[in-house]
C-alpha cells in the first residue's frame, strides 16, 4: 500500500528543508543538532530566568520553575535515550542550509519557555494554578515514559527480529512514540498558555508527524498481520483517533 499523495508531498518538502536544502557538503548529522538543543535546554532557561528576574516577577514564578524542570529534564531524558538506543532516522548527514533550518526550527521550541519567563505570556489558566500544574507535569511524565518505552521496544525488538511490532506499548496504539512526544510538548504549551506554541505544534504535527506516520503505515502494510493489527488498534489515542 503506497503512502497517500498528501503525505508524499509533505515528506518531500520536509526532507528538502531538513536534509537537502541548497545541496553541497554535509558536515553535520541531524542528531547532533537535535541533541545540542536538548542538552542546552536546562542552561538556556536557567540563563533566561537569571536575566529576566530583576525585570519581570514572572521570571521566577512557580510556573517558570516548573517549566524549567519539565523542559530541561525532558532534554536530559532525550540525551539518555539517544545514548542507549539512538534512532537511525536521526543519523542522516545534512547540508549547511538545512542545519540552519534545523537550528531555527528547534529554536522555536525554546521560544515557548521564553514567552513565559519574559512575561510576554500572562497565563490565566482555566483551573486553579495547582491543578493546572498537576495536569502539565502529569502529561509530561506520561509522554516521556511512553516515548522512551516505545523507542526502546522498537530498537531492541528489531535487533532480534525484523517485522511488525504489535505488542507491548504498540499493542493498542500504532504510533506510541509520536503520541508520547505530542503529550510532552502539549504539556509545555499548556503551561505557557499562549497562542504561539499552538501554531508551532500544529505545523510540526501536521507537516512532519502526520506524513511520517502515514509512510510508516504504508511500509507496515506489507506484513500479513497488518490488516488484523490495524483493525484492533488506534493510530494515536484509543477510542478517539
Amino acid at each position: 500500500m503506497p503512502a497517500p499523495g498528501w503525505a508524499r508531498v509533505l515528506r518531500r518538502g520536509s526532507d528538502r528543508l531538513l536534509f537537502d536544502l541548497g545541496g553541497g557538503p554535509r558536515p553535520l548529522k541531524f542528531a547532533w543538532i537535535v541533541n545540542a538543543q536538548k542538552a542546552g535546554s536546562f542552561a538556556f532557561y536557567g540563563a533566561l530566568m537569571a536575566w529576566y528576574a530583576p525585570q519581570v516577577p514572572q521570571a521566577t514564578s512557580h510556573a517558570a520553575w516548573i517549566y524549567l524542570a519539565l523542559h530541561g529534564s525532558y532534554g536530559l531524558c532525550w540525551l539518555l535515550k539517544d545514548l542507549c538506543f539512538p534512532d537511525p532516522n536521526w543519523q542522516r548527514r545534512i547540508t549547511l542550509p538545512s542545519s540552519v533550518v534545523a537550528l531555527v526550527g528547534l529554536g522555536l521550541y525554546w521560544s515557548f519557555g521564553w514567552l513565559l519567563i519574559s512575561g510576554v505570556s500572562q497565563p490565566r489558566y482555566p483551573l486553579p494554578d495547582g491543578a493546572w500544574f498537576c495536569l502539565c507535569v502529569s502529561l509530561c511524565l506520561l509522554g516521556s515514559v511512553l516515548m522512551i518505552a516505545a523507542d526502546a521496544q522498537k530498537f531492541y525488538t528489531l535487533r532480534l527480529r525484523r517485522g511488525l511490532i504489535d505488542d507491548g506499548v504498540f499493542r493498542y496504539v500504532r504510533h506510541p512514540n509520536y503520541l508520547g512526544e505530542m503529550l510532552v510538548y502539549a504539556s509545555f504549551a499548556l503551561l505557557v498558555w499562549h497562542w504561539f506554541p499552538v501554531v508551532v505544534l500544529a505545523v510540526v504535527w501536521l507537516g512532519l508527524f502526520a506524513p511520517n506516520m502515514a509512510f510508516k503505515e504504508a511500509s507496515l502494510s506489507r506484513y500479513p498481520q497488518w490488516a488484523a493489527y490495524r483493525r484492533r488498534s488506534w493510530c494515536l489515542v484509543p477510542g478517539l483517533l
